[in-house]
């Protein structure tokens, strides 16, 4: 089977259901802020993978890849156009939503109190951990207005919102865990 298939050179795309669209339509800014996202979460882990206490952030953002290809499916499968059979197929639960607070609150448990701005800092794991999590929330900027518009399930929204605040606690956990120093904000003089 070839990479290629030629069926979107005329500037279209095609959606789970089999609905044609722009390839500049929000439908697919989604899809690919989302993709984007799980490129530089395999960034992070590659960094991760030199560190010898890696290993259980390696094993939840490789989690977090998977649901963004389930988050993607749901993307690619409008809510209001689809059938029952696609749609069972692609829904996303809130359940990870769920986890995702808990594994929040593992990393901040390890965490000294933050009392100031941090600058993405940290080392390279923890750099690029603050890569995605700005991609992580343009990736929610949008999904909000395909959320919004029931096209993805309302979950998929949420889920990333945590994400991204998953993403800063374990850019901070592996900076802590490195012993890297996080730089601060300082007004400039």
């Amino acid at each position: 089977m070839k990479i290629y298939t030629k069926t979107g050179d005329k500037g279209t795309s095609s959606l789970y259901n089999g609905e044609r669209r722009a390839k500049d339509d929000e439908v697919f800014e989604a899809l690919g802020s989302t993709d984007e996202l799980t490129s530089h979460i395999g960034l992070s882990i590659a960094y991760l993978e030199e560190m010898p206490w890696g290993d259980s952030l390696i094993e939840k953002l490789s989690k977090v890849q998977c649901l963004l290809q389930e988050i993607g499916s749901n993307i690619a499968t409008p809510r209001e156009s689809s059938n029952e059979r696609k749609l069972s197929k692609t829904d996303f639960d809130a359940k990870y939503v769920v986890e995702m607070e808990g594994w929040i609150d593992e990393l901040d448990a390890e965490l000294p109190r933050l009392t100031q701005f941090i600058l993405p800092s940290g080392g390279k794991a923890s750099a690029s951990l603050h890569v995605a999590r700005t991609v992580c929330r343009r990736a929610e900027r949008r999904v909000q207005p395909v959320a919004r518009d029931n096209i993805c399930d309302t979950s998929v929204a949420i889920y990333l919102n945590r994400l991204s605040d998953f993403l800063f606690n374990a850019a901070r956990w592996s900076a802590h865990k490195q012993g890297k120093k996080e730089y601060i904000y300082k007004r400039p003089k």
